[in-house]
């Protein structure tokens, strides 16, 4: 194709003058599509189209050629003397989102059949209060697809192996040129592996992996809290190609108490006592998560005051100790007295100098009879 040949980029493309980057990458998006060459085997037109759309492309994406083309025409590109490297990796990035290739325009692609890593697997464990406080072993089943065991994951009934993919011849791509440029893809006879199973293993089919449901035994250390997460390594998906298994993680989640409220390893409870027993002062007995525990009550205490039982609270994960137990005071206001019972609260409140709000009735009156 000479330069007087040559039709007007934007014309190409389907684009106004004054089009946008964006825009021009779209358009050459869809003209890509539209001729290239897979969907059009044999096509002479789409290739030359397709070649078309991809000289105006390396063109008009670039400001300063655009600029250049704008004023001069195809004389000032110089565009027909081969692929411009400076679009090269634009136009890695359009042809491998639309058809797939990937890292193929400068060979990234991984190598065939090299070991990979299994995926991770996660599993969700509920847990009681207690159980996370103190640790637990608990019996899970987990879903996974691991390595078969008849082919050691090769895929191919044992004693046969894999034979080298005739469409690739091993590499796992075919290479083509594509107009400007070269373009390699996945060998759609072997899938990219580069070998071909030509006796399926019968535990798989092929595959090199089942599905199975997993026993296992977690121990749950002491003192894990709302979530927390174990490591079980190996215990993921099974790996391909020899590749190692991935690793399960187990999220937990605890359940809340009745009585007591968990803040990292402290413990935190409300103990209601009488009036008496916070003027007095007593001796108490509160609940703790490791049992039964005394409380002296100095006399005096105050609605919603602290006492801290040290050491009483929840182990440390790393086993180095215990946090706190915190009793908040509940002082409780009896709702009905006996007539004894405020017999007594009367005669403590005119010790005060408070005369109850009847009593402060009856003296008003008897000052009003006398005149006082």
């Amino acid at each position: 194709m000479t330069t007087t040949q040559k039709r007007d980029y934007y014309e190409v493309l389907s684009v106004a003058r004054e089009a946008t980057v964006e825009e021009i990458k779209k358009a050459y998006r869809k003209a890509a599509v539209k001729y290239h060459p897979d969907k059009n085997p044999g096509n002479v037109e789409a290739e030359t189209r397709f070649k078309e759309a991809a000289e105006a492309y390396s063109v008009l994406s670039d400001q300063d050629k655009r600029a250049r083309y704008d004023r001069f025409g195809h004389q000032a590109t110089n565009a027909g003397g081969g692929f411009d490297a400076g679009q090269f990796s634009d136009f890695a990035d359009i042809l491998g989102d639309l058809f797939g290739f990937g890292d193929v325009f400068g060979g990234g692609r991984r190598r065939a059949n090299r070991p990979i890593r299994g995926n991770d697997l996660r599993f969700d464990l509920h847990l009681t209060f207690e159980e996370a406080a103190f640790g637990t072993e608990s019996s899970i089943e987990v879903p996974r697809v691991v390595q078969c065991t008849t082919c050691d994951g090769r895929g191919s009934k044992p004693g046969t192996s894999p034979v080298t993919c005739s469409g690739c011849n091993g590499s796992g791509q075919i290479r083509f040129s594509q107009g400007l440029f070269a373009v390699s893809r996945t060998c759609p006879q072997c899938g990219g592996a580069g070998k071909v199973i030509k006796e399926p293993c019968p535990g798989c089919d092929g595959a090199g992996r089942i599905r199975e449901e997993k026993k296992l035994s977690v121990k749950v250390p002491a003192g894990v809290d709302e979530g927390s997460r174990l490591r079980i390594a190996g215990e993921g998906e099974g790996g391909i190609n020899g590749g190692p298994a991935g690793d399960l993680y187990v999220f937990l989640s605890v359940e809340e108490h009745e009585k007591f409220t968990r803040r990292d390893y402290d413990i935190h409870v409300e103990r209601p006592v009488t009036f008496t027993q916070a003027a007095l002062g007593a001796d108490v007995e509160t609940e703790t998560i490791h049992g039964i525990e005394k409380l002296q009550i100095p006399g005096g205490t105050q609605p919603s005051q602290v006492f801290r039982l040290r050491g009483k609270g929840v182990p440390f994960v790393d086993g180095t100790g215990h946090g706190d137990h915190y009793v908040h005071i509940a002082v409780k206001v009896p709702t009905s007295l006996s007539s004894d019972q405020k017999e007594l609260l009367e005669q403590l409140a005119s010790l005060e100098g408070e005369v109850p709000p009847e009593r402060r009735g009856m003296l008003e009156k008897v000052k009003d009879f006398f005149g006082g």
